[in-house]
């Protein structure tokens, strides 16, 4: 059995989510009481039936406020009798953006925050939002930004690293980014390689990715890239089996140049590939060129 929490602020897609893992299977309950976890943890786990082998349950603000603070409790009761039971696989998965990105999205859509009220602008019940949900945020098990990803991409990143996530043990994910749209919010570990050669600065290098072969043996030729790669599979190689045996079960390692488009993007796919042993799930992400082709 596999059950999976859904939650988020408002506005941070957790509907987009939900309509992608019922659309891959999963029997889906949106606005579940709090309180009323652990009854279909239980249910769902003496149920036979194959439509209920796969659930995902959101919860949000919507809820009981009272009850939201007893989420941490009520998890634990529901490892530990999943645990007595013969195993199952629980795991907490937490949208948000930033709130500049969700005010955006309110005046888009023109929706009312489930907080506000004619005392409560809207700023402000995005801020009691966050704090009725911070006792979820702190146990999930990932948590993705979604600050600069349209539906389209949500989707896709629901598909790859939830719904591909079929057995247990850690699904790690190496990211691309560039430092000039900035830091990745949901990254568990980064690393800058802003002090390697560059090459965006060679002319005829510049129109190309770090996927292309141009860009690659210029790289692949750089001692100080060279080095950096052999430093980091020994740092990772080292300690990302030490997070898996602290029950993480996500882990996103982001490796940031300025642009996002040659060194980071090297850094990572040979990374990838150097360290497809350590984790029972490796997946790439390059951010800064998912999003140039999202918007082609």
């Amino acid at each position: 059995m596999r059950l999976i929490v859904v939650s988020g602020r408002s506005g941070s897609g957790k509907t987009t989510a939900l309509q992608v893992l019922e659309d891959t299977g999963f029997y889906c309950v949106d606005n579940l009481p709090v309180s009323l976890l652990p009854a279909l943890a239980a249910e769902v786990h003496r149920d036979e039936s194959t439509l209920l082998k796969k659930v995902a349950v959101g919860i949000d603000a919507r809820n009981v406020h009272s009850q939201l603070g007893d989420f941490p409790k009520l998890l634990r009761e529901i490892a530990d009798s999943l645990t007595s039971a013969g195993g199952g696989d629980c795991e907490v998965i937490y949208l948000d953006a930033d709130d500049h990105t969700l005010l955006t999205r309110f005046a888009a859509t023109r929706r009312k925050h489930p907080l506000s009220s004619a005392s409560v602008p809207l700023a402000e019940a995005m801020e009691n939002e966050r704090l009725l949900l911070e006792p979820i945020a702190s146990l999930a098990d990932l948590i993705v930004d979604t600050s600069q990803l349209t539906v389209h991409g949500l989707r896709n990143l629901i598909r790859e690293r939830v719904v591909g996530k079929q057995h247990k043990g850690l699904a790690l994910l190496f990211e691309s980014f560039g430092f000039k749209h900035g830091v990745p919010n949901d990254a568990d570990l980064v690393f800058d390689v802003r002090c390697l050669p560059n090459p965006y600065w060679m002319p005829h290098l510049r129109a190309h990715t770090g996927l292309e072969q141009p860009v690659i043996e210029f790289l692949d030729s750089q001692t100080e890239v060279q080095e950096m790669l052999e430093d980091l599979v020994a740092l990772l190689d080292k300690w990302l089996p030490r997070f898996e045996q602290n029950d993480r079960q996500y882990m996103t390692v982001a490796i940031g140049c300025t642009g996002g488009y040659h060194r980071s993007v090297y850094i990572v796919e040979r990374l990838a590939r150097l360290l497809s042993g350590v984790a029972a799930h490796v997946q790439v992400r390059h951010r800064e060129l998912t999003e140039q082709a999202g918007s082609a």
